[in-house]
């Protein structure tokens, strides 16, 4: 019988954050028992490119980049924690999760010393790159440095990397300002990746929404987008699934026509952070849209389509 606290399909999970903002992380052991759970066969796992900061002022430790107005910094450790905590596990259930490296600056050209020092340090682990934070909502503002986007020129050798290697690279991207609704303001620096890197795969997080960021008809955006671009590929992953695939747990129409034409190029992921706990729960209210779509469309979104882009992939 079907638990409600659980999806009711077997789940490749492509979006999901080993450690959380001040890169605390309850282990790899405890989440392959979540995933169990869960019923995540494989899960794609990445630290957290940016630390927050606890400033002297603040009496009450931040555990969350909104918890108070103090500053994130970037923070390449990240990738490290990452790698041993893979490297301590058996050969079977290190076959369950995908490592991607993330622990750089986007918009520091010494970024790209940074993924092959990792990899040197590191070899045959890294299976990606990403999440890469470029536009985002308040952390944009939270964090110490230029505002960073897809398009800055410290992205260039990284995406060339990505295409040499055949990698997926995973960005957050806003398609839009948190103050300008509609006017798809950041997407063209997304279009100008893409046209510009045609042999790398760009997996858009979030189909390009954080929080406050509002697109009517965000579902023709992307696509058009998809239907132009062999080489985009998006996640069903945070608030795009909540505020406008399944708003209110009903799954929205053209989401799922859209997904039924793109589902060789959409995956899911919990984007959960460092504890685990809410694994099941979070991927299970994916149960209500992945029951409207056809067998086939729901198998690639719930674990081909990531199996394409990231286990299949060499490590590096």
């Amino acid at each position: 019988m079907f638990d409600s606290h659980s999806c009711k399909y077997n789940i490749f999970d492509a979006h999901l954050h080993g450690v959380n903002f001040i890169q605390q992380t309850d282990g790899f052991n405890a989440l392959l028992q979540e995933m169990d759970k869960a019923r995540i066969e494989k899960c794609v796992v990445f630290g957290l490119p940016v630390v927050k900061q606890w400033s002297e002022w603040e009496n009450e430790e931040p555990t969350y980049y909104l918890a108070d107005e103090s500053r994130c910094y970037y923070y390449s450790l990240t990738d490290a924690i990452i790698a041993r905590a893979y490297m301590d596990l058996n050969t079977e259930d290190q076959n369950r999760i995908i490592p991607l490296i993330c622990g750089f600056s986007p918009v520091d050209r010494y970024a790209i010393k940074h993924i092959e020092r990792m990899t040197s340090l590191y070899p045959g682990i890294f299976k990606g790159i990403g999440e890469i934070l470029c536009r985002h909502d308040d952390l944009s503002n939270l964090t110490y440095g230029q505002p960073a986007r897809i398009n800055h020129k410290a992205l260039f050798p990284i995406f060339d990397f990505a295409a040499q290697y055949q990698l997926s690279v995973l960005v957050h991207q806003n398609a839009t300002s948190i103050g300008r609704s509609n006017q798809l303001t950041y997407t063209d620096e997304v279009i100008e990746m893409l046209d510009r890197f045609p042999n790398t795969r760009l997996v858009w997080a979030h189909c390009g929404v954080s929080r406050r960021v509002k697109i009517e008809k965000l579902h023709e955006v992307i696509d058009r987008l998809l239907c132009k671009y062999n080489n985009l590929y998006v996640d069903y992953s945070w608030l795009v699934f909540d505020n406008y695939i399944c708003p209110d747990g009903k799954p929205d129409p053209n989401w799922i026509e859209m997904t039924e034409k793109h589902s060789d190029r959409i995956c899911i992921g919990s984007d959960i952070f460092g504890h685990f706990e809410s694994l099941a729960e979070g991927l299970a209210r994916y149960t209500p849209f992945l029951d409207c779509l056809s067998k086939e469309t729901c198998d690639r979104v719930c674990m081909l389509t990531a199996e394409k882009l990231y286990a299949s992939a060499s490590t590096i």
